[in-house]
């Protein structure tokens, strides 16, 4: 994998090349990873897989006219060709109103320090199979597991380098470490499946091996034998491992990009009450060894902790340059970047903040609801808020975790659902998405 450095070299090369073929602004990006994984099964090694990736995007501006390329050879005739095709391919596109760089004044002047993305103590394959290894181990030592689906780990580390005709250069690099398993408890038709998986920057951020074997295992054993839930409506609380996909729902909602042409259930409702007041979420793109920390966007503004609900409110949009040029709005550094392609929109870390009583007190007035541990499914429409994915978990009997579940659905609205929601005191940080666990009242069940 190239060095950061390299890396900033072959940006500023396109740039100048870019302006050298007629190119009026440019910017360009480099992407550099390279990873291993290693996979076991019953004890014996089943996969070894090392990548290694390094590509470059260069996007120019022809007046308004623009064209993006990538490539992944950097020698100094592919970067003079690859140059001088983006800038042909700008003189031959319509004009856009809505595109351009990000202007002086708006680029990050300076990084946030103290990220800490980067883990200095790297991980043998050697390693990751002792790992795994152990994992799987811990999972099929608890009683009633009869088969594995095999553990994984992995290692690996990255780079980003932008750089952009209005002076803007900088670049990151950060290393990533996994660790999962999966089992089987139960024969025949009555087998079910769980696992347990970990992310983080720093390898001593993972929980120990075996730690996360056991949670694969007693998740698994804990699903036999699934009774069927009747239809009808329910209170419905989400494990805090599936609960950050409604607060990705929000995230997705809230895109600039996506209310600008008018394919979001939250068109108009900036501002509006959506939550009870109690729940606050908030983004965080500098929280040291985050996963999705960032010290500026894929456009080279500076990205900021803001809070994306307050009192129950949405505070804005999230906005890349052009989306903000759209909607008449000041961008807010949330521009997304691959080698090819214009910007996207994505989010940092988020979370939401944790309410004021335990998972067993938020339970304990439902006479009957579900605990959902797992969802299935992609039935979600981003334009009307309609909600519906096949679930399992645990039945919920006077306040009560009862027996396992599986085979239904939950549907509803995310409006209805938001103005609903209530949270535990439980938070921890260690996702993406992270949230306590929610509960949602008001929801049908699709089941017998």
């Amino acid at each position: 994998m190239i060095e950061l450095a390299d890396a900033q070299s072959i940006c500023a090369q396109l740039i100048d090349r870019a302006r050298e073929r007629g190119a009026d602004h440019a910017d360009a990006i480099c992407l550099a990873s390279a990873s291993d994984s290693i996979s076991v099964r019953l004890g014996t090694l089943e996969d070894v897989d090392r990548s290694e990736s390094e590509n470059a995007g260069l996007r120019v501006f022809v007046g308004r006219r623009s064209a993006s390329i990538s490539t992944s050879d950097f020698g100094s005739a592919a970067l003079d060709e690859l140059a001088g095709r983006a800038v042909a391919m700008a003189r031959a596109v319509p004009e856009d109103r809505f595109a351009g760089l990000a202007p002086p004044e708006l680029l990050a002047g300076s990084v946030p320090h103290g990220l800490d993305l980067e883990d200095p103590a790297e991980s043998t394959p050697e390693q990751l199979r002792e790992r795994a290894l152990e994992a799987e181990d811990a999972a099929r030592a608890i009683e009633g597991i009869t088969n594995s689906d095999g553990a994984s780990a992995g290692f690996g580390r990255s780079c980003v380098a932008l750089a952009t005709s209005e002076g803007f250069a900088g670049g990151y690099c950060g290393s990533h470490h996994s660790l999962s398993a999966s089992v089987i408890a139960g024969e025949g038709s009555d087998k079910q499946r769980d696992y347990a998986a970990r992310s983080a920057r720093h390898g001593e951020d993972l929980p120990a091996p075996g730690a996360i074997g056991r949670e694969a295992g007693e998740r698994t054993v804990a699903r036999m034998n699934p009774a069927k839930l009747p239809s009808g409506p329910l209170p419905v609380v989400f494990d805090p491992r599936v609960g950050g996909s409604l607060i990705g729902h929000l995230a997705g909602a809230m895109s600039g990009a996506a209310i600008a042409r008018g394919g979001s259930f939250l068109v108009g409702r900036d501002g509006e009450l959506l939550f009870p007041e109690t729940i606050r979420i908030v983004e965080d793109p500098h929280r040291p060894r985050g996963l999705r920390s960032r010290p500026f966007d894929g456009e080279g503004l500076p990205t900021h902790p803001r809070a994306l609900v307050e009192d129950g409110r949405i505070t804005g949009w999230l906005l890349n340059m052009a989306a903000a040029r759209q909607l008449e709005l000041e961008p807010t550094g949330h521009a997304s970047r691959g080698a090819s392609g214009a910007p996207g929109i994505s989010a940092g870390n988020i979370h939401c903040e944790p309410g004021e009583v335990s998972p067993r007190e938020l339970m304990s007035d439902i006479a009957d609801g579900v605990y959902v541990t797992e969802l299935m499914g992609q039935g979600v429409d981003a334009v009307t808020g309609d909600y519906s994915r096949g679930a399992a978990g645990f039945r919920i009997e006077g306040g009560e975790l009862a027996g396992p579940v599986s085979e239904f659905t939950i549907a509803g609205n995310l409006l209805a659902m938001f103005a609903a929601l209530s949270a535990a005191d439980d938070l921890e940080r260690h996702r993406a998405i992270d949230v306590p666990t929610l509960r949602v009242d008001g929801m049908t069940i699709a089941g017998e």
